[in-house]
């Protein structure tokens, strides 16, 4: 797998938050952090950094209108690669958090843009717009051929539903898939971009459930699915987050 950033880069962006029309945020000061995290899949939920940068964005105030904040980690250190194994997952986060005497603080979460290579034959960059969506939202991004080698012959992307009950040893997995949406019929090249805009509302989802109760959880996942002209697959999987639209 070849990843997107290598270490020593920087990490430079920029962030907007906006309040609703006529309301104002009161906040004791915005930050951006930086972090290398490994999550034991047995112990969800709970993260381990091993990385941990913070840049604060702005002192205690007001926000009236939509506020942008460039930002920029130089030289990073990363030193180990993004994986999403059986068991555990590694990634580099970047998380803003807008501080707040009440009402609790607004924190979110991105995880750098995703890659697919499978050795010096296949590299593909998964690029979408958010990590988190309501029920009624559409998933809007591109995938963007870097290297292409083998023969493709189609591609797919999954919405998957991962219901996990129990816990440790008793843990019980169902997974199934809630939708299938072809993105491509036919071989790519080198340099092609496909959009992608899948709508969620014809599908019967619920919000993302986290360890509720210590019972249950539900999770979603957007899955990229490749097959060559041998009828072999290629994966890719990115956890994304359901939730209900308060009633205005």
């Amino acid at each position: 797998m070849i990843p997107l950033f290598q270490s020593q880069e920087n990490i430079a962006g920029k962030i907007s938050i906006e309040p609703f029309q006529g309301k104002k945020i009161e906040h004791n000061g915005v930050k951006v952090e930086l972090l290398g995290q490994i999550e034991m899949y047995f112990d969800r939920g709970n993260f381990y950094d091993f990385t941990s940068l913070v840049r604060e964005l702005d002192v205690p105030g007001d926000i009236y209108e939509r506020k942008t904040y460039p930002f920029e980690f130089s030289t990073v250190e990363m030193p180990y690669e993004t994986y999403n194994g059986v068991n555990v997952r590694l990634r580099y986060v970047l998380k803003v958090t807008v501080s707040r005497n009440y009402g609790g603080s607004i924190v979110e979460c991105q995880d750098f843009m995703m890659e697919v290579g499978i050795e010096d034959c296949l590299h593909i960059e998964f690029e979408y717009n958010k990590s988190k969506y309501h029920l009624k939202d559409v998933i809007i991004g591109k995938i963007y051929f870097l290297l292409v080698r083998i023969k493709i012959k189609n591609m797919d992307l999954e919405i998957r539903r991962r219901e996990s009950t129990g816990s440790g040893a008793n843990t019980h997995v169902e997974t199934e898939t809630l939708a299938k949406f072809e993105l491509m019929d036919g071989a790519p090249v080198r340099g092609e971009s496909i959009p992608i805009r899948l709508f969620l509302s014809p599908y019967e989802l619920t919000p993302t459930h986290r360890n509720i109760n210590n019972k249950f959880s539900v999770k979603y996942y957007l899955n990229l699915v490749l097959v060559d002209e041998e009828d072999r697959r290629y994966f890719k999987q990115q956890e994304i987050t359901i939730y209900r639209l308060q009633d205005s």
